[in-house]
């Protein structure tokens, strides 16, 4: 360990630039003190031959089809000075736009030389005498801070396969060809229902392996007008869009109407189905009967209507069983739906196949391909489509100390316990944002990342003020918010779905809030390898 001099010195430290990242910076630089640095394990900008603005965000995940599920224009930062000379160009922002809208911040408010890439967090040790946290990385660099953030995914993959092997969570940055290529896909969560959809379109030979039916709807992307959307920012629609997300239960500008499902006649509920997925989106499952996530029968009207309207895209009956089982597989959102495009023509193919994990498990990932009882599957591809650890991620890779000396992977032993779902009892000065037990997995992450920053550093500008050193969440705070989140669970079909109470109520982007006029630093924290 180097010298205290020899440390560089900072009030916060970030791990991970996005949404959360962005959010916090306002507060951290209205003295003009703050410095924001992202680190990222993988190749230089040089090497890459690519402007450095387009790093950080999403920069690994860049799979073909990769684009949000909200719609635009909120997905993305509320503040006027950002939105008000930037237009998405799509509905559902992809992810070169993305990254092309964070070049934009980053311009905007003129952070790229606050930002430093290649850093790979090993250890962050919690140090009582000094409440400083001391963070080490893998290139030997050292770093002090009050203030800690953390967001790292973790990837796995096969060693055995001789063909190409990729993940949607870090996929390589050169063009992949999918053309006339017999492709494997693994997952069909949000990432496997957009690269289906985009290797379908090119392979000679598609397999997807699914544990769960993605109960998806329809997307209806379309281009935006720039003309139209200038209007509505002049005459004040933006600026209500963004101040119904901070209102509504998802942090959208929709949410379930004041009715029960049975109220309405059968003919009645048809039409109203028929017209949420008609505009697409996520408005069935956010914008429907008020019932449906707390009655049994209603929920059964929602997911028969949906069945129904899958079945009518699918001609193949064994494949029309596996896509939408008469036997829903949990009750319709309780596993957040994912958008589609043209997923169920896709999987209609007949150059298309799909094996049923839970009857056919996956033996092994071997030289050729993969290995399940239903056979052997040669391929040239396999596209590891699982995404990430969303309840603790890469977090546990990292040894995180607290007061105790024990680390959080000991700590979760058991389950995650946090208070109010953005710090952990014994981990002083650590705030989450978008993480564990917080209402983040089913809402729109910026709407909830921003209410939670806001919050977060009024929070710490109040400690900062009062001279306050160190603030650490209760035992009993964190036993009491578990108590209540179970309480809203139960309440719920959603405890009859395949998915635990914590995963519910997670994604595991880490944050902390910056101290307002003081330094803070980002690390753009990512694996260089799967």
């Amino acid at each position: 360990m180097g010298s205290t001099s020899e440390i560089a010195q900072y009030d916060a430290l970030i791990v991970g630039a996005g949404f959360g990242g962005y959010s916090m910076l306002p507060s951290c630089m209205k003295e003009g003190q703050a410095r924001v640095e992202s680190g990222e394990s993988a190749k230089s900008d040089e090497d890459q031959g690519r402007p450095q603005t387009d790093r950080g965000h999403r920069f690994w995940n860049q799979y073909p089809g990769a684009r949000v599920d909200s719609d635009a224009p909120v997905y993305q930062l509320f503040d006027r000075e950002l939105w008000e000379d930037f237009t998405f160009s799509e509905r559902f922002p992809s992810w070169q736009e993305l990254q092309r809208y964070f070049a934009h911040v980053e311009k905007k408010w003129d952070l790229r030389k606050d930002i430093e890439y290649c850093k790979n967090v090993e250890s962050a040790d919690w140090d009582s005498a000094r409440c400083r946290w001391l963070i080490t990385c893998s290139d030997g660099t050292e770093t002090e801070c009050k203030w800690l953030i953390l967001y790292i995914p973790n990837i796995k993959g096969s060693s055995e396969f001789q063909g190409e092997l990729y993940h949607t969570a870090h996929w390589p940055h050169y063009d992949v060809s999918l053309k006339n290529k017999r492709i494997a896909v693994i997952g069909t969560g949000a990432s496997g229902i957009q690269v289906i959809q985009e290797a379908g379109k090119h392979s000679k030979r598609l397999t997807v392996y699914q544990r769960t039916p993605n109960l998806c709807l329809p997307m209806v992307q379309r281009k935006l007008d720039p003309v139209e959307e200038q209007k509505k920012k002049e005459t004040g629609v933006y600026a209500e869009a963004f101040k119904k997300c901070e209102s509504t239960a998802g942090g959208v500008t929709y949410e379930r109407t004041d009715k029960n499902t049975f109220d309405d006649t059968p003919e009645e509920r048809e039409k109203f189905y028929q017209s949420l997925v008609k505009d697409g989106g996520l408005q069935f499952w956010v914008a429907g009967y008020k019932d449906m996530m707390t009655d049994q029968k209603a929920n059964d009207a929602a997911y028969d209507f949906w069945r129904r309207m899958v079945l009518k895209r699918i001609n193949n009956p064994a494949k029309g069983e596996l896509l939408a089982p008469e036997v829903p597989p949990h009750p319709y959102g309780a596993k957040r739906p994912s958008l589609e495009q043209n997923y169920f023509e896709v999987m209609n193919q007949d150059n298309v196949d799909i094996i049923d994990v839970n009857r056919f498990p996956i033996e092994e990932i071997n030289a050729t391909g993969l290995k399940t009882a239903a056979g052997q599957v040669d391929v040239d591809i396999i596209i590891f489509a699982t995404g990430f650890d969303a309840l603790t991620g890469g977090l546990m890779d990292i040894q995180i100390r607290g007061t105790d000396g024990r680390t959080l992977m000991q700590h979760w032993a058991d389950g995650v316990k946090t208070s109010i779902g953005i710090a952990v009892p014994k981990f002083p000065n650590m705030f989450y944002l978008f993480g564990p037990q917080a209402p983040s997995t089913f809402s729109n992450g910026p709407s909830c990342i921003q209410s939670q920053a806001r919050w977060l550093a009024k929070l710490v500008e109040k400690l900062e003020t009062d001279k306050i050193k160190s603030f650490e969440a209760t035992e009993a705070s964190a036993d009491e918010w578990l108590e209540m989140v179970r309480d809203e669970w139960d309440a719920t079909l959603f405890s009859k779905g395949k998915i635990s109470l914590p995963a519910l109520l997670s994604s595991i982007h880490v944050l902390t809030a910056c101290t307002a006029g003081g330094r803070a630093r980002i690390f753009q924290e990512r694996k260089s390898n799967p």
